[in-house]
């Protein structure tokens, strides 16, 4: 295997047995020369420690197994897009950019998620007040 991508699930941040058997899975990757990307694009739950990390919304962990215990982190807030990141490969191989945004963007209107979502439902955790301006500015 060359890179693993885990998308964290509530059950991976939420304490308790999920939680435990993801930091149990991620420490695993972290142990073998497997390149680990963790996005993480959930406001809720703990996010899993590291050195120098930053607060913010979201996150996205590129630990390349050469260069472990350094990472690359792409950390990003609700109002911000989520950034492309590269894919790491075999050493010498081109790395590509993921564009996450785009795609969430026509998974969203392909699915007509617009009208499965009650946006009238209070967020958890609560979005401040200019997050929650921003928020309505788009919907309308």
């Amino acid at each position: 295997m060359i890179t693993t991508i885990e998308l964290l699930s509530p059950k991976n941040k939420r304490t308790g047995e999920g939680r435990n058997a993801y930091q149990q899975k991620r420490q695993k990757i972290l142990t073998i020369a497997t390149h680990l990307i963790e996005i993480d694009l959930l406001r809720g739950g703990e996010p899993f420690p590291m050195i120098g990390a930053v607060l913010s919304d979201y996150r996205i962990l590129i630990a390349r197994s050469l260069q472990r215990p350094k990472a690359q982190l792409y950390a990003f807030d609700m109002r911000q897009p989520i950034p492309a990141f590269p894919i790491p490969l075999r050493v010498g191989e081109q790395e590509p950019l993921l564009e996450l945004q785009p795609l969430l963007h026509r998974v969203y209107d392909r699915a007509r998620l617009e009208l499965a979502i009650d946006y009238n439902k209070l967020c958890t955790p609560k979005l401040s007040t200019e997050d929650k301006a921003w928020v309505w500015s788009l919907m309308l």
